[in-house]
């Protein structure tokens, strides 16, 4: 044993065991992330609004289809994230993955379907779409909670909003390239190729993920779904965080919905170059949700609370200024401010809830925060879709955008300055 100069002994102090699994976990997961925030972005944006609209489907039954998958997301959501908590975060996220590769099949072939005249009435192609979405809003919910809680488990608190932001970047990586590679695709090979690019690719991260991703943690019988995660939701330190969740979920259901119709009729096109305008103004909003979550949170630093005051006001900003927009520069500008908005803003509250609760409430919260995701959409088409084809075309970007402000403003005045 060594001596220090005064004679005492002298203590090495061992450095906390190494984690060489943990960054090349969070990469994988990033890309499974990554293939599902491109295929939403490939169906909902840049594929589905021209396809309905080439099948004579009515407007309001892309946002009718993307609601009942949001119905059955918010549920299954919760389920999912307390299984994860029971059998392992691995085994939820491969579920997630194959399901979204099952749901993506069978929508391609309906599409195929379709086009090809062998379903020739559009209620029944309608029917087939709307079951298909469903099918991953049942099972392909489960590998975001899974994804999230997994982090969860593997981070301090002092770096978890910093790690999650960096996670549900890869949706955002995704969302950037999800609507050039469907414009491509569709240029190349017809409205629905991309579904079948997507479904591949969610089955490769499905094996990946199985084969490839440590899963050190015991399942637990006891943890998940049972109290005490019974009624968290309620509970004072998480509610908030929730209600802001539910109301970025609704304004993105309107933007995601509506935009794409506003663009092809502000700009008066369709079909697939229809699908190229749009790519291009939802890669801005990727791009820019890519420099708030991987540039400016990690430099910044800044508070949870911060992240949803700010994230809410560029977001409602952003979705304001489609209502006046005519030409495709201001409608880029508009993505841009909502892709800002929604990077900061999402990793706010993702992080914000988890930092709330206690480690073994993570893979409930995660699935409540996944599920507030997906629960604005339910009631999205009626003052999305319905209302711009129905009653005006500026009203369903006036409601979403106002939202967004007046949540900012509740939780400035709600949430003390010394949120984390």
């Amino acid at each position: 044993m060594d001596l220090l100069p005064s004679g005492e002994p002298q203590t090495t102090s061992k450095p906390p065991p190494a984690r060489p699994d943990r960054r090349g976990a969070f990469r994988l997961l990033f890309f499974a992330l990554l293939v599902i925030g491109a295929g939403n972005t490939m169906v909902a944006n840049a594929v589905l609004p021209p396809l309905a609209r080439e099948l004579a489907l009515p407007d309001w039954t892309v946002g009718a289809i993307f609601s009942l998958s949001a119905i059955c997301w918010s549920a299954m959501s919760l389920f999912w994230g307390g299984l994860s908590g029971r059998i392992g975060r691995r085994p939820v996220a491969v579920i997630g993955l194959a399901g979204y590769a099952v749901s993506m099949t069978l929508f391609g072939l309906s599409a195929m379907a379709a086009l090809a005249g062998w379903l020739s009435s559009w209620p029944v192609i309608f029917a087939c779409f709307l079951i298909s979405r469903t099918i991953f809003g049942l099972t392909g919910s489960g590998t975001s909670p899974a994804a999230q809680a997994y982090v969860a488990d593997r981070t301090r608190p002092d770096e978890r909003t910093v790690e999650i932001a960096s996670l549900t970047s890869g949706f955002s990586f995704g969302a950037v390239a999800g609507p050039a590679v469907a414009a491509t695709l569709v240029a190349w090979f017809g409205l629905v190729s991309p579904f079948f690019v997507a479904a591949a690719l969610a089955a490769t991260m499905a094996w990946l993920v199985a084969t490839r991703l440590p899963e050190h943690r015991d399942p637990d019988a006891s943890a998940g779904i049972r109290p005490p995660t019974r009624g968290l939701w309620r509970q004072p330190h998480v509610w908030p965080f929730l209600v802001y969740g539910v109301t970025v979920s609704f304004a993105t259901g309107i933007i995601v919905q509506t935009f794409p119709f506003a663009l092809m009729d502000k700009l008066s096109v369709d079909g697939p170059e229809a699908s190229g305008y749009i790519a291009v103004a939802t890669t801005m909003a990727g791009m820019a949700t890519i420099l708030a979550q991987l540039v400016l949170i990690p430099r910044l630093e800044p508070t949870t609370r911060s992240l949803m005051i700010w994230g809410g006001v560029a977001f409602g900003l952003g979705i304001l200024l489609v209502a006046p927009s005519a030409t495709i520069a201001p409608l880029v500008l508009a993505q841009f401010a909502v892709g800002l908005g929604q990077g900061l803003a999402r990793a706010g509250f993702a992080s914000g809830a988890s930092l709330a609760v206690k480690p073994e409430e993570q893979g409930a919260v995660a699935g409540l925060v996944i599920s507030s995701n997906g629960v604005g959409f339910i009631i999205s088409p009626v003052f999305g879709p319905f209302l711009y084809e129905s009653v005006s075309q500026t009203a369903p970007f006036i409601i979403g955008g106002g939202l967004m402000l007046a949540i900012s403003v509740f939780i400035a005045l709600h949430l003390p300055r010394t949120t984390p």
